[in-house]
């Protein structure tokens, strides 16, 4: 004897494809993915569903010309990308989003909050939320790339020169 399959016990991403066929509605909307750069002395964001530490990467803080600069000016970027550990770390976390993602769509996600942080949220965590945007763009996701505490970093070393 096999129970009859009911509303109640199908599961979310069967019941959502069986009302999108009901409704005829196009059940392939794309998966939205929203990238956060954060830096962890202000918190974790309860809002990531995939958290990145990249503080194990060097510090472009503590280079002489870069620590007042950001990971959205050519100098940081290319300090953060071009380092042989970030170049592995990238290549991994971008395998690993190819094989991901394609499974949440297929549970029924359609937002995907990824955050990346270090430890202020104005250098490597930027950079790298950048390049990540760049290549889920290329991989046709809609995303968006917010830096959570930039201006807060940016805020901070103005005061603190101006205290100088």
């Amino acid at each position: 004897f096999t129970a009859p399959v009911t509303w109640s016990t199908m599961r979310p991403a069967t019941l959502k494809k069986k009302l999108g066929e009901l409704l005829q509605s196009d059940d392939s909307s794309p998966l939205r993915i929203e990238i956060l750069s954060f830096g962890f002395k202000r918190g974790i964001p309860r809002e990531g569903d995939l958290v990145f530490d990249v503080r194990f990467l060097p510090n472009p803080f503590y280079i002489k010309g870069l620590g007042s600069h950001t990971g959205l000016d050519a100098d940081v970027r290319d300090f953060v990308l071009k380092n042989p550990i970030t170049i592995d770390f990238v290549a991994k976390m971008e395998d690993m989003l190819t094989f991901l993602l394609p499974h949440y769509q297929e549970e029924g996600k359609h937002r995907l909050s990824i955050a990346i942080g270090c430890t202020g949220g104005a250098h490597r965590s930027v950079a790298i939320a950048e390049r990540l945007g760049e290549f889920l763009r290329r991989k046709g996701y809609q995303v968006t790339v917010t830096h959570r505490d930039l201006a807060l970093e940016q805020a901070h070393w103005k005061s603190s020169q101006e205290a100088e």
